[in-house]
């Protein structure tokens, strides 16, 4: 028998992270189901390391993994294609990163994206309404990869003070959201972040250096982080530099 999922009223706050089903459950890491989404509901949720995931005709459900799955930011993997790629987008006077321009289409973008092995998606319309929420209180960031005027691809992400936790993200062109995940590592590199929440473990992710970690150590950098000054969401183009000295080749 599977252990007791709590449920919970739309006020009712969430349990604590360790009581997060275990390795042999047959969800690990689902934390309750219920409650509410909303820009507070959400604050809270990310607060103590815990995030909503599910699909459409499901309740809300609340997820807390351990391990925790994080990208630290002096470890991201620039591989030699995605190099060259950054190198050409630096140059080009067409190409550039935005940040926060256009919130609600990289969602919906992100929501709407075909995506191998997966039929459907976890960003159902109650999704995008609470994430917006977040974004119009500060707290939710879209980096967006722009190329003659036209939006080609990014991602969103939640920040609480210096903690940042990476959601999703979509592209119409080839390496565009490989492109605005290094601008973001840029960003958090130039302002003192360490690292950016993943989630879960794929394949993709560790091919860019990211890893896991526990998630107590999780849920205290992030209890840490939230404590700390907000980033300044805006991306110069000397950031690149985080990742491609003056001297990096640029073709």
């Amino acid at each position: 028998m599977p252990p007791q999922l709590p449920w919970l009223e739309p006020e009712d706050p969430l349990p604590d992270p360790s009581t997060a089903w275990g390795p042999s459950s047959p969800a690990p890491g689902l934390l309750a189901a219920g409650g509410a989404l909303g820009g507070d509901h959400l604050r809270r949720a990310y607060a103590q390391g815990t995030f909503p995931w599910f699909s459409a005709g499901q309740p809300i459900l609340w997820w807390a993994p351990d391990p925790r799955m994080v990208l630290k930011v002096a470890q991201f993997r620039l591989h030699r294609s995605l190099r060259k790629t950054l190198s050409k987008f630096r140059s080009n006077p067409n190409c550039e990163v935005r940040i926060d321009f256009a919130f609600d289409r990289v969602i919906r973008a992100c929501s709407s994206i075909s995506r191998d092995g997966q039929n459907g998606t976890w960003i159902v319309p109650d999704m995008v309404t609470a994430y917006e929420a977040l974004h119009a209180q500060g707290n939710a960031h879209s980096v967006e990869t722009w190329i003659n005027g036209e939006l080609v691809g990014g991602l969103y992400c939640v920040a609480l003070g210096r903690a940042v936790f990476g959601e999703s993200m979509f592209a119409y062109a080839t390496d565009a959201s490989k492109v605005a995940l290094a601008a973001l590592v840029c960003l958090c590199r130039h302002q003192g972040v360490e690292l950016i929440d993943c989630q879960q473990n794929t394949e993709h992710l560790a091919s860019l250096g990211a890893e896991e970690i526990s998630r107590s150590d999780f849920v205290r950098y992030v209890q840490h982080q939230n404590t700390q000054p907000p980033i300044h969401w805006n991306f110069k183009p000397v950031y690149w530099n985080e990742l491609l000295p003056p001297q990096a080749p640029m073709a």
